[in-house]
């Protein structure tokens, strides 16, 4: 049984995949639901709940699949390529998606991404070279503060978030579930620098930390 969201669903991803390598334009989140509770809400067929996880998934999918492709298999397919298919793979499963920490869904399409990539590399050859896939090189250093974060249980992180401010639930969301770096940050929350980003960021993810501490 697929997710009924599918049918239309590779128009929006192509569309939402042209502008994620240039600069952010304005604009906050579409939602600052943990990511959990946009995938419940997608699989009963919610369509803002799909472009919500579409705008917090895709751009930094996109980011780290880049230069993922090995060389032999380039010509056959892109980075765009690679990823819609991985994303409408990973819709089309969404119904035996059970996510259970923090970073779930991004890790999930990472492997999709790399289930791609070994299926195009065992299409064009039937005795393809050895590959090794290239390190990952996230845009920012992710501090240990944020790796605590991302190990907690859900349940708990999620009754954490409840209790932030309007304005620090989204600056957790924004840097742990989207993944937008300090600069991206500063430019869709119109701040005057990347310094007062990562002060917004830092105290909330403190207050977030101190509440999983209660």
């Amino acid at each position: 049984m697929q997710s009924p969201m599918i049918d239309s669903e590779r128009k929006d991803v192509a569309q939402l995949l042209e502008p994620v390598d240039q600069p952010p334009s304005s604009g906050t989140l579409l939602s600052d639901e943990p990511t959990i509770e946009l995938v419940i809400r997608a699989k009963g067929g919610d369509r803002l709940a799909v472009e919500a996880l579409l705008q917090r998934c895709l751009p930094p999918l996109k980011r780290w699949a880049h230069g993922k492709l090995p060389a032999a298999a380039r010509g056959h397919l892109d980075t765009g390529d690679l990823v819609q298919d991985a994303v409408l793979h990973v819709l089309g499963r969404l119904h035996v998606f059970e996510p259970r920490h923090v970073g779930a869904m991004q890790a999930y399409l990472r492997r999709a991404v790399i289930n791609q990539i070994c299926d195009e590399v065992r299409r064009v050859s039937r005795q393809p070279p050895p590959t090794e896939l290239p390190e990952d090189l996230p845009s920012d250093r992710t501090s240990p503060l944020e790796a605590a974060i991302q190990s907690e249980t859900y349940q708990r992180y999620r009754d954490a978030l409840t209790q932030l401010t309007p304005k620090d639930r989204e600056m957790v969301v924004a840097r742990i579930e989207v993944q937008w770096s300090l600069g991206e940050i500063a430019q869709r929350f119109g701040m005057r620098t990347v310094d007062a980003a990562r002060m917004a960021v830092t105290r909330a993810l403190r207050r977030l930390s101190n509440q999983l501490k209660l």
